[in-house]
């Protein structure tokens, strides 16, 4: 182009004017936005039908007409529709409407790229609707609305889809049965609405394998349990570019596989409440893209990975109520991302770092139930992100960090309670700027509370300072706190002012004063008319309760471990009166002779009247229907059913009429330590929702009821009553079942082994009833069992080889039957072993040296069978760890005490800690180990085995040979009984050492010698038994020794000194004792001059007066022949 000055001066001004001219066409043409927005024909007509097939459905149970758009306007403009340019439809979004019906009418809206139901009350099933026309859906979300059964395959068509949500239906489910009942327990929420949708056909797999564009996928609580295992596979292969993984609560098991480290682009992973148990290696790998991650109730164990808490691009961490779970926190950066990090319920412990003041972004810490010690760092207190902070229960001491209203200007929650803090309370904590929750209660907190500054603007709603030692708590400071609702000084010296009634104290919703030394109800609370919860349990008060304390508002009452009464007045001054909120009441320990009779207008569901003095029978209108738990037990109740006169107990025990039976929502009812007689009322076996019945310890005769319908039941316990007939085999049904005690009665049938099928199975007592037949085919079964005991019965038979293999098995207790053949060898199996005692059966077998690897046993009983040979262990240091109760009494062993058998017993040879505040019990919270012993002289029953006990019982054996010196090394010993057996030598001067002893038993043997001084050291020593030994010299004189009778020392012969009458002067005691090697030869000696001297005298004697020796010396062989019978007779009776 030779001259392009001249080409540009033509070009804008040709532009200029074709704007002008755009602009002037525009000026006079419709709105290109109203183009783009007006809606089609067939596009309104199919949304006005959706329109009259939705309505208005807050629960489920009431519906009206909905009005959600006016109609008579464009319907691209109603709320939640959006149209494309050329008027389709392309997004609806009705969430959260509450509504219900049909939205059939949405699938001709073909263009539809935009679907959200979210938070509605449809209640049906997907199935019904035919997602596969909706080609373009790209964003597909129905969660939280109350859908169920399969999700269709129709869904899995849409191949654009990016973003799909269908959680969360369990959520709605439980919205509205709370709304339905007001009264709805989580325990009522039917199982089969835990997990409303589900995967089944297709499956997983199947249905996300034409997902492939999917960047979010939203399932939680939708049931895949059919591919638990596989769901990670198939997931890292088919959603390549899925950003966003929320499987919560899927039915999922097994680790989630190291294939998810494919995912280049995950970013938020949740797997929460699945039973992941373990974490990939790689799992760090996996991590490092992650903003968000929840391991939420997946039953991890083992140690976490540290690296993970200080990834560059995560925020938010979440891996609470993993209890297996370990690990400790790392020292952080500065400018670390994290937001959010909750722990709580796990096994983290150690010391928080100082360097946690870096995490800047910080809003939530959750470390509650962990295991952190140490001092709360100071730099915690400075953290201006703040909001929520939950340290309660852990290790903490030290001071509480000096909060300030600069360092922490957001927090609204502050949770330290539950740790071991000392020092004061600066009051500035109280007027924090944000602050809305503080709990300090169960610390060791001191000092007085000083009166708090500028009070009048603190936000503190909910305050808890219970369970520390202030010397003194006034409660009107906490009148100038005037947002304050709940106000917990349990375990406080409270003081009240007389005036506190004029003050204008906070209208409380919340209070509690347990513990607090009242000696009278607190007056201020006549002018609390908003309170919900009260506690005032274990106090001082005495006397009637006054009819001001109850309000209309209360929900919950503690006046449990108060000496108190009730007036036959109604609180209300009105016999109709009721008290409308009243849901739960606690009088347990009030000495009370009788039921309340206000209780006869209350709706209760949880009445607690246990330990009191109440008897009789139960009141007619006790029965309410609305009770779930009720608790009537250790007092002295003869019945359960009030009769009129022309009522009798048998007419009405087979009859649904009884009052007992209105009971149709109870889940707990116990009635144990009382009298009731009668038979157990059969309705009970009906209540569906009953999972705890505990009737033990009273008169109850006749069968046990059938439990077909209660297939909620997981703790039955019906033993020490008169029961008979047969084990009702419809408790096969109660898959729940958990804890089975019919012990103490005289049921008659054959070994239970169709509940060993039972999954959830772990304690079975059937211990003395009637119960008869061998005991087969129980390898494979009860392999969950935690405890078994079928002791004192009539079992018979051979034991199997195969046993018992049951991994769990903590107790096992087969004594007191008629069971023969050898111990099973598949015992050694059971490595949880603890507690093993088949006593009193005819087992004939050798020592059980193959149980010394068992690593918990503690109790080993085999008294009374028919074991055989020496009792030898191996030379192993690790046999038998734990064991400090060994009892071999009354068998057949025999030979020496070797060495190695005393080093075997490495439990008895530590010393225990006595001292203990609270004493510990071999057991657990479902079932405590009993135990019967002889102790002390006397055959006793140990309800409970404390830890520290410490036994060895070898009597009535044949066992020989002298007793090594090296039982001293069992310092712990308690008891000990070597009597009944052929021992001889001197009594090892090293018994002097075991200076826990408190029974000694050596009786019957052939000791000899004197008994040495050392024993008189043995101050805790309180039944000694050496008789019928060969024992000489005189008795030690001590304290310990002046307690003991003759009769411990009788049968023999030389002994003299006190308390026998025989002086030591009269058997020539001045001849010095033979040294301790020589002790044998020389009573070896003694014991021959004495025979050759009897028999030359009779000899003698005999010439001269032979019919009258011969008289005498038949009566002597008689007298022999009786002792060695009578020895014989002990032995085979033990």
């Amino acid at each position: 182009m030779k001259n392009p000055h001249i080409l540009i001066s033509l070009i804008f001004p040709t532009l200029f004017f074709f704007s002008c001219f755009v602009s002037l066409v525009l000026s006079f043409s419709p709105s290109y936005t109203d183009l783009q927005n007006q809606c089609l024909d067939d596009q309104r007509s199919t949304l006005l039908q959706l329109h009259r097939d939705l309505y208005y459905a807050p629960n489920f149970t009431f519906s009206t007409e909905v009005e959600l758009w006016d109609l008579n306007t464009n319907c691209c403009s109603w709320k939640g529709i959006t149209c494309d340019a050329l008027g389709h439809v392309i997004g609806i979004d009705l969430s959260y409407k509450n509504l219900s019906g049909s939205f059939h009418s949405i699938f001709n809206l073909h263009h539809l790229q935009r679907l959200n139901l979210a938070g509605n009350n449809f209640n049906s099933t997907l199935f019904q609707y035919e997602f596969d026309k909706l080609p373009y859906l790209t964003h597909l979300n129905l969660s939280n609305s109350c859908f169920h059964g399969q999700i269709p395959v129709g869904i899995s068509y849409l191949t654009r889809l990016v973003s799909l949500d269908l959680s969360n239906q369990d959520s709605c489910y439980l919205q509205n049965y709370q709304i339905l009942d007001p009264n709805f327990w989580y325990d009522d929420f039917p199982y089969n609405r835990h997990q409303p949708l589900k995967l089944e056909n297709p499956n997983f797999k199947s249905f996300i394998l034409n997902l492939r564009p999917l960047t979010e996928l939203y399932l939680d609580s939708v049931n895949i349990s059919t591919q638990s295992t596989k769901w990670c596979e198939a997931t890292s292969i088919a959603l390549h570019n899925l950003h966003v993984l929320s499987l919560s609560n899927c039915g999922l098991t097994g680790p989630f596989c190291s294939s998810l480290s494919r995912l280049p682009f995950l970013s938020k992973l949740f797997l929460g409440g699945n039973s992941i148990s373990y974490l990939p290696p790689n799992f760090l790998e996996i991590s490092s893209r992650l903003v968000s991650l929840s391991l939420v109730n997946c039953n991890l164990s083992g140690h976490f990975p540290i690296e993970v808490f200080l990834l560059p691009k995560i925020q938010s961490i979440d891996i609470s109520e993993n209890d297996n779970l370990g690990g400790q926190l790392p020292e952080f950066p500065l400018n670390n991302a994290l937001r959010i990090l909750t722990m709580s319920y796990t096994n983290f412990s150690g010391k928080l770092p100082e360097s946690i003041g870096n995490l800047k972004f910080l809003s939530n810490l959750n470390l509650n139930g962990c295991n952190f010690c140490g001092q709360i760092p100071s730099s915690i207190a400075n953290l201006t992100n703040l909001v929520e902070l939950d340290l309660f229960n852990n290790n903490f001491s030290g001071s509480i960090p000096a909060f300030h209203r600069s360092g922490v200007p957001n927090l609204a929650y502050l949770n330290l309670g539950g740790n071991y803090l000392s020092g004061s309370i600066y009051s500035s904590l109280f007027t924090l700027p944000s602050l809305q929750t503080l709990h300090l209660s169960g610390n060791q907190l001191f000092g007085e509370i000083d009166e708090f500054l500028n009070a009048s603007s603190s936000l503190i709603e909910a305050l808890d300072l219970g369970y520390n030692s202030f010397s003194s708590v006034k409660l009107d400071m906490f009148s100038k706190l005037k947002n304050l609702r709940f106000l917990g000084l349990s375990n406080t010296s409270l003081s009240i002012e007389s005036n506190i009634t004029s003050l204008a104290f906070p209208r409380l919703e919340w209070l509690d004063l347990n513990s607090c030394n009242l000696t009278e109800f607190p007056e201020f609370i006549k002018t609390q008319d908003k309170l919900v919860f009260l506690g005032l349990s274990n106090n001082q008060i005495h006397g009637f309760v006054p009819n001001w304390l109850w309000k209309t508002t209360l929900f919950w009452l503690d006046l449990s471990f108060n000496a108190i009464d009730f007036s036959k007045e109604f609180p209300f001054g009105d016999a109709n009166s009721s008290f409308p909120m009243l849901r739960f009441l606690f009088l347990q320990f009030c000495n009370l002779s009788m039921f309340p009779e206000f209780l006869s207008q209350t709706s209760l569901e949880y009445l607690v009247l246990s330990n009191n003095k109440i008897s009789g029978a139960v009141p007619n209108w006790v029965w309410k229907k609305s009770l779930r738990y009720l608790d009537l037990s250790n007092n002295s109740l003869s019945s359960l059913d009030q009769f009129s006169l022309n009522q009798s107990l048998t007419s009405s025990q087979g009859s649904l009429s009884r009052p007992i039976c209105n009971l149709s929502q109870l889940v707990t009812f116990n009635a144990s330590f009382n009298k009731l007689s009668g038979p157990i009322p059969s309705c009970l076996g009906n209540i569906r929702f009953l999972d705890t019945l505990d009737l033990q310890k009273n008169n109850f005769n006749g069968s046990i009821p059938d439990f077909a319908k209660a297939t909620q039941l997981y703790w039955l316990q019906l033993n020490d009553n008169k029961l008979e007939g047969k084990l009702p085999r419809s408790l096969a049904n109660c898959t729940m079942l958990q804890v089975l005690n019919l012990g103490n009665n005289t049921l008659h049938d054959t070994f239970p082994l169709w509940l060993g099928k039972l999954p959830a199975l772990m304690i079975l007592v059937l211990r003395a009833n009637r119960l008869y037949g061998p005991i087969k085919h129980v390898k494979n079964c009860f392999q969950d069992l935690d405890a078994l005991d079928i002791a004192f019965n009539n079992f018979s038979g051979q034991l199997p080889i195969e046993f018992f293999q049951a991994p769990q098995l903590r107790s096992l207790k087969i004594g007191g039957n008629k069971l023969e053949g050898k111990l099973p060898r598949s015992l050694a199996y059971c490595k949880k072993l603890e507690v093993l005692d088949v006593g009193k059966n005819m087992i004939q077998d050798t020592f059980p040296f193959w149980l010394e690897k068992l690593p918990s046993l503690k109790v080993l009983v085999l008294r009374a069978n028919r074991f055989y040979g020496p009792a030898k262990t191996s030379e192993d240091e690790n046999a038998f760890p734990e064991l400090h109760i060994l009892d071999l009494a009354s068998n057949n062993f025999s030979g020496e005490l070797s060495i190695g058998f005393f080093r075997s017993l490495k439990a008895m040879k530590t010393m225990t800690d006595g001292k203990k505040a609270k004493p510990d019990y071999i057991g657990d919270k479902y079932y405590q180990d009993s135990l019967t012993i002889v102790n002390k002289g006397f055959e006793i029953f140990y309800k409970k085995i404390l830890t520290i006990f410490v036994c060895l019982d070898l009597s009535n054996n044949s066992f020989h040979g002298r007793i090594p010196e090296e039982i001293q090394n069992l310092k712990s010993l308690k008891a000990l009984n070597f009597s009944y057996n052929s021992f001889l030598g001197p009594i090892p001067s090293a018994l002097g050492n075991l200076t826990e002893l408190e029974s000694l038993d050596l009786s019957q043997n052939n000791l000899s010698g004197k008994i040495p001084p050392q024993l008189a050291s043995l101050t805790f020593l309180e039944v000694l038994n050496l008789s019928y030994n060969q024992l000489e010299g005189s008795i030690p004189q001590s304290y310990q020794f002046g307690t003991f009778p003759n009769d411990s020392y009788k049968g023999n012969p030389r002994l003299c000194g006190p308390p026998l009458t025989k002086k030591c002067n009269e058997v020539g005691l001045g001849m010095q004792p033979p040294k301790e090697d020589e002790d044998s030869l020389v009573d070896g000696i003694s014991i021959w001059k004495i025979v050759l001297i009897g028999y030359g005298c009779g000899l003698v004697i005999g010439l001269s007066i032979g019919y009258t020796v011969l008289n005498e010396m038949g009566n002597k062989w008689m007298d022999r022949f009786t002792w060695n019978r009578n020895k014989t007779w002990r032995r085979s009776s033990r």
